[in-house]
């Protein structure tokens, strides 16, 4: 698990590059935030998650699996990882933040995630 990143995955880079096509322009990692968002848009006051399937626990996601082996210790470290997302949704949401997340199997569905980025966005104008 020493290999796995937390920031700057393929799934985030595509998202960010999706978002910068649009004219959007954002912050990455605000250490100041609950649970350090991958993309902060302070202007729309959103900030956006892009969360792994495997890691999150995308409910009905082939990537969400459940190891074979150590199958307590994989249950108890998702069981973690989704009541800290929990906690940190929460914490945004009640400090007026827009909470977005992005999941690892959506990025595939290119032309579908552009279209749902283009209308988060589009009418919220300042």
């Amino acid at each position: 698990m020493g290999r796995i990143r937390g920031r700057d995955t393929a799934p985030e880079i595509a998202v960010r590059s999706m978002l910068h096509r649009l004219g959007l322009r954002f912050r990455l990692h605000e250490q100041k935030l609950p649970g350090r968002p991958d993309i902060v848009l302070s202007r729309w006051e959103t900030v956006i998650f892009v969360h792994g399937c495997f890691w999150h626990r995308h409910t009905h996601c082939p990537f969400a699996y459940t190891p074979k082996s150590r199958v307590e210790f994989w249950r108890a470290k998702f069981e973690a990882n989704a009541a800290r997302d929990e906690r940190n949704r929460k914490a945004l949401a009640s400090a007026g933040w827009r909470v977005v997340v992005i999941w690892e199997c959506e990025i595939a569905q290119e032309t579908r995630l552009s279209r749902r980025l283009r209308l988060l966005f589009q009418n919220r104008t300042e």
